[in-house]
């Protein structure tokens, strides 16, 4: 009878929370802070009427002030990278989740601070944007935004590269392998600080971009697509080919028999599922993952013409 009840008065501890000494302690739930790129409002021609994002499931779209979310890395293992990164969706939406939130908290694991970036999409109906133009100046600002607010996060200004998918992809090109154009807007002391990556990568890039016209002075990549995809095969090949001949250090991963967008966890292929392992790998090899990584040097020399 003693032992009866000494079991029910635990029980009724239990359920009334008084037994509270082996509970793990609390977690305190990540502060995802938007930062809007240009607080005054982004430059450009858009002249319609306000209106909200739009956003369901795994994608947002109607952006009309460009912005960051901030993903940093926990202090006890940041190791001082950053990466920005574009999320994909034909420039018509933003897939959000799978190509933006969930990779950054990826890359978080890896003690890389990440913002995922809410740009101006070209292709939805009635936009006034250009992929060249509006989207490729967010992608630029965002780079120059996270180099002028290192020191807040524990961030290597020398140490911040891009990431993009598919369409994102296109605006990692077009800002890490191609000039800027000349004339674009200028506002602010952010405007100031380099648009130029250290270090770049992109997942099934879409065509924009390529053949690239700044190769030389292009930052190391890291390339990954599916060697079926209809779309982007063939573009990722050929930026390969540019940076490699170029002398830029480059690594390229096609998987075999896959198409478009297999994104994190969306395959039923081995190699698939660990390609965000293979990226690892690369930015170790490559010395971000190193607090006291110098800056990268200049790209070797060209290859050689091969003999006729």
């Amino acid at each position: 009878m003693r032992a009866t009840a000494w079991t029910a008065c635990l029980y009724l501890a239990l359920l009334s929370g008084a037994a509270t000494a082996q509970d793990p302690a609390p977690e305190t739930p990540p502060v995802l802070t938007t930062i809007k790129l240009w607080p005054n409002g982004a430059p450009g021609t858009d002249k319609r009427p306000p209106s909200a994002e739009v956003g369901r499931d795994y994608w947002v779209r109607n952006i009309r002030e460009p912005s960051l979310i901030a993903y940093p890395a926990k202090a006890a293992h940041n190791n001082g990278s950053a990466v920005v990164i574009f999320p994909g969706g034909g420039h018509k939406l933003l897939v959000w989740t799978n190509e933006g939130t969930k990779v950054a908290t990826a890359l978080n694991r890896m003690g890389v601070s990440a913002f995922v970036l809410k740009y101006r999409l070209a292709n939805e109906p009635g936009s006034p944007y250009s992929v060249e133009g509006d989207a490729a100046d967010d992608a630029r600002r965002a780079l120059r935004w996270v180099r002028a607010h290192a020191a807040d996060y524990g961030i290597d200004p020398h140490r911040v590269g891009v990431m993009g998918f598919s369409a994102g992809g296109e605006l990692v090109s077009l800002i890490a392998d191609n000039p800027e154009p000349a004339g674009r807007p200028a506002s602010d002391s952010i405007d100031r600080q380099s648009a130029r990556p250290d270090f770049q990568v992109l997942v099934f890039p879409g065509p924009r971009g390529i053949p690239a016209k700044a190769i030389a002075s292009a930052p190391p990549a890291f390339i990954v697509a599916g060697s079926r995809d209809p779309c982007c095969a063939a573009p990722s090949v050929a930026l390969y080919e540019q940076l490699r001949t170029a002398g830029v250090s480059a690594e390229l991963h096609m998987f075999a028999d896959s198409g478009h967008a297999f994104n994190l966890d969306e395959s039923d292929r081995i190699s698939i599922l660990h390609w965000p392992d293979r990226l690892a790998d690369w930015l170790a090899d490559g010395g971000w993952f190193d607090a006291n990584r110098k800056p990268a040097a200049q790209p070797a020399a060209p290859l050689a013409a091969p003999p006729k």
